[in-house]
């Protein structure tokens, strides 16, 4: 994490609480949200232009989440795999290990559902502009972007 988003950790968190409606309305559950979040990193492009500076999601690590979070999907409310297969790996933590590249299959462009991956993106970049906006009218965008353009 870089400086300018080390500055932003308050800000996220309260546009997290004003943004959980938007999530709720979502086709999106909040642990899927979550995997989401966790695949998302964040960048201001143009810092040094205050007038064309915009705060964007990058969103590149989104796909290889997206089989996880299908599986996340799939599970019951109390988090079990409805198939109940003993064998299925290491529960979410593996999964999202898996994801990462980190452990198992590594996720993939395979079996993704590009509808819900566009669905994800479009939260993640509604989220984004949020955030900005809340940046801006809390007077931190300038000293954040500026911080982004010194980096």
């Amino acid at each position: 994490m870089t400086d300018w988003q080390d500055m932003i950790v308050g800000d996220r968190m309260a546009v997290d609480g004003e943004f959980d409606p938007r999530v709720d309305d979502s086709r999106f559950t909040r642990q899927e949200w979550g995997l989401i979040m966790t695949a998302t990193t964040f960048e201001i492009e143009n810092p040094e232009d205050g007038g064309a500076a915009e705060l964007v999601a990058n969103t590149e690590e989104l796909r290889g989440m997206m089989p996880e979070i299908e599986k996340v999907a799939e599970m019951d409310p109390m988090g079990g795999n409805p198939a109940d297969d003993p064998d299925s790996g290491g529960g979410v933590f593996g999964s999202i290990l898996g994801a990462l590249g980190l452990g198992g299959d590594g996720g993939g462009p395979g079996g993704v559902d590009e509808e819900k991956l566009e669905a994800a993106e479009a939260l993640v970049a509604e989220y984004a502009a949020e955030l900005q906006v809340h940046l801006e009218s809390q007077g931190r965008w300038d000293e954040i972007r500026a911080e982004a353009a010194a980096e």
